[in-house]
């Protein structure tokens, strides 16, 4: 999850990420959909994005449909399904367009839609069977079949480092980016992200987006810590979960106005330190660096 840094358009509360706070070019503070796609970047500055598709082509499965953007975790690179041919692409805001797979068309957006990592050099596809897809390393090039030589795994986390995802089947798996398995682990429990030690899982517990509980998993040993109750504010919950690159575990929370972002002790104090609230723009849709295809808070509420 990326640290976001303070823009002049949104109200926040900031704590900065040491481990993503190095000085360089303004990065995107987030997306956001009016008549179309556009990225507010760090130093305030809006750049448009007329390529990408705000909705599904007429001769889509899903016609008429929101078409998502997606934000690598650091700022970087931003992935969206173009409008010349629908094929799903991924840019930085003064790049040029580079495909990801020909396989990813927006005419199929509601039977597979994808997972970008932390740094945008991997993308990978869960569709509505349910199962994956698509396994894009964009640092090589190479587009991978699914591993063991089956769909039906469900994803569970890439590591921030982007070396390392982590997928549930029979076993709990960890895959480097060749899909070659690293470390396997039977077990019940289903993780919703990986640290970047490659062995440490959150797993929420309860119902998801209504709870404020996780346990930490050791994929190595099996053992799972005890039970974390998130101290959050009433009527917020765990709407997102991930370590980040500094190995905290971070939580965003869905709210009034926006979404709020949290850090939680690893102790069994549950101890929350807000790191950021952000105030949503005024938009039909937004999307922030990090954030998974239609989250909770992307499309305004009436």
């Amino acid at each position: 999850m990326a640290a976001l840094l303070l823009t002049t358009a949104i109200a926040t509360t900031l704590i900065v990420d040491p481990a993503t706070a190095a000085t360089g070019p303004a990065k995107i503070s987030y997306a956001q959909r009016t008549q179309g796609w556009e990225v507010v970047l760090t130093d305030g500055t809006v750049v448009k994005i007329p390529e990408a598709l705000t909705t599904a082509p007429k001769d889509a499965i899903n016609a008429g449909d929101d078409v998502p953007l997606l934000i690598s975790g650091d700022g970087r690179q931003l992935f969206y399904y173009r409008k010349s041919d629908g094929l799903f692409v991924r840019r930085t805001v003064n790049g040029s367009e580079k495909v990801v797979s020909r396989k990813l068309k927006a005419h199929f957006l509601d039977e597979e839609w994808p997972l970008v990592s932390y740094d945008g050099s991997y993308v990978l596809t869960m569709t509505s069977a349910p199962g994956v897809g698509v396994f894009a390393d964009l640092r090589t090039g190479k587009v991978l079949p699914p591993p063991g030589k089956t769909d039906t795994w469900g994803f569970a986390g890439f590591s921030p480092d982007g070396k390392r995802l982590l997928l549930a089947g029979e076993r709990l798996t960890v895959f480097d980016r060749s899909l070659r398995a690293r470390l396997r682990l039977k077990s019940r429990l289903s993780p919703a992200a990986l640290a970047d030690d490659h062995v440490t899982a959150a797993v929420p517990v309860g119902t998801w987006s209504k709870s404020r509980k996780v346990r930490l998993l050791n994929l190595r040993t099996g053992r799972a810590g005890d039970t974390l109750t998130a101290r959050l504010p009433k009527g917020r919950y765990i709407n997102d979960l991930d370590f980040d690159r500094s190995g905290r575990l971070i939580i965003r929370s869905k709210t009034r106005t926006g979404v709020a972002i949290y850090q939680l002790s690893k102790k069994k104090s549950g101890k929350t330190t807000l790191l950021r609230e952000i105030t949503r723009p005024d938009v039909t849709a937004w999307v922030l660096p990090g954030d998974s295809t239609y989250e909770r808070w992307t499309k305004k509420s009436h």
